[in-house]
């Protein structure tokens, strides 16, 4: 069983032999915070699709106004909980006070690993190897000892933390330096690409087990297998999963109803739904306060907010023998009232039935299939011939830090998803477009 003495870790992968236990003004999990938000990576978010199109004259959610969103309603859980605990246990030498700035930072990060073109960036990558070109390269990688799956099941999650670990070509060791603690509450899905089942959902690939395994056993989480490795979820995971499940599910009917997706009545109906008679005539009537309909919506969504804070909250409070012990199953969201649960769900299944396959949104997946897959296609035979005078040309490029310097074929090829999956939509297309010769260089 976990033990929250032992869960809080203020290490920085990387500069273990930096480590001290000085007080600064700032925590290490909120320099953790800052150092994200100031990244490269994380500013490359806004460039990102989530689900809808990036925006034209209609404002809707990029990767990154979801990622500060969901830190935002992380650090809000975090703290709940934080406080909870320390109610609970007012002895204990854990830090349950910081729950809330560990969850935010891992909020802030939990999609810097998602390539561009929204959902169907992962499934480009994924069946490039496993039904496209890259498929031929199974036999030679597999030869070497390479993990296959690593590929034919990207994971977005996984690329998080290779993204925050690994020291890429002229970066510091320890690549980030996150915390112990921030990034064992990115790692959703404990266990290796080798049983994901043929799912995108697996927590981190071959060339960074080994750094996660070690930094589990130093916050005692509980290995549930060797081989393949498994870990029971790190607890704060569940709080950051939690974030991201009121987020964007709320959000998206939200952003619907701006795109003329959904109608406003049928917003108001969804909304309202997660409320009881009595809450509901007090939200209709607070409602009617305000004479504009985005602002009507923005309440609703607001309060849907606060209401799934409060619930996942007390279901992770009243199940935490079972987080601790590596039993408690599925989502927090899964285990709120039943009415709320309702609501949720009825949110879900209008949004899968009625929105992700909207036109624009099916657009955009077919444009990133086509681009990603041909992107990959070409450095992925630049790398195999490296020799020749085109291969020389594409090879040059790519950023050095991406450069594939290895000789076995899986790392090479890690180089070029790493380079590929870390691009913004606007990246990938107009180099897309330049190297097809649709759109040259201004001279």
């Amino acid at each position: 069983m976990m033990n929250w003495e032992n869960i809080f870790s203020s290490k920085r992968f990387g500069m273990e032999n930096y480590h001290d236990d000085k007080k600064h003004a700032r925590t290490e999990y909120q320099r953790d915070y800052d150092r994200l938000i100031f990244s490269s990576p994380f500013r490359r978010l806004q460039n990102k699709t989530q689900v809808f199109p990036l925006p034209g004259s209609i404002f809707v959610h990029n990767r990154l106004t979801h990622s500060l969103e969901v830190a935002s309603v992380g650090r809000s859980i975090g703290d709940i909980v934080g406080l909870a605990l320390r109610d609970k246990y007012p002895d204990a030498l854990a830090h349950f006070e910081e729950i809330g700035a560990i969850v935010a930072a891992a909020c802030l990060a939990h999609d810097m690993g998602n390539p561009p073109f929204g959902h169907s960036g992962e499934k480009a990558i994924s069946t490039f190897f496993s039904e496209g070109k890259g498929k031929e390269l199974e036999e030679q990688v597999l030869k070497e000892g390479g993990r296959w799956t690593d590929f034919t099941c990207f994971e977005g999650n996984a690329n998080v933390i290779r993204l925050l670990m690994n020291q890429f070509y002229g970066k510091r060791k320890g690549g980030f330096a996150m915390t112990y603690s921030t990034l064992a509450s990115i790692v959703k899905y404990p266990f290796s690409s080798t049983i994901a089942g043929g799912k995108n959902k697996f927590g981190f690939f071959a060339s960074e087990e080994e750094d996660y395994a070690s930094i589990a056993d130093e916050l005692g989480i509980m290995r549930v297998s060797d081989n393949p490795l498994k870990f029971a979820r790190y607890p704060l995971v569940y709080l950051v999963e939690a974030a991201d499940d009121i987020c964007y599910q709320v959000m998206d009917i939200e952003d619907a109803h701006k795109l003329h997706l959904i109608t406003t009545e049928k917003t108001f109906e969804l909304l309202l739904s997660f409320f009881d008679e009595a809450k509901r005539e007090r939200r209709i009537k607070n409602m009617n306060m305000l004479t504009d309909v985005n602002e009507q919506i923005a309440y609703l969504r607001a309060s849907v907010i606060g209401l799934l804070v409060n619930e996942c909250s007390d279901v992770f409070i009243n199940n935490e023998e079972e987080i601790l012990a590596g039993t408690f199953k599925g989502a927090l969201i899964d285990n709120i009232s039943i009415t709320l649960y309702d609501a949720y769900k009825s949110c879900s299944k209008f949004a899968y039935d009625n929105i992700y396959f909207s036109k624009d949104v099916l657009d955009i997946e077919l444009a990133g299939y086509r681009i990603i897959g041909f992107l990959l296609e070409i450095f992925t035979n630049a790398i195999l011939k490296p020799e020749h005078a085109y291969s020389k040309l594409l090879l040059e490029r790519m950023p050095k830090q991406y450069k594939p310097q290895s000789n076995d074929l899986y790392t090479r090829l890690q180089s070029i998803v790493d380079f590929v999956s870390g691009m913004t939509d606007v990246y990938a297309l107009d180099l897309y477009r330049k190297i097809t010769g649709m759109g040259l260089p201004s001279i």
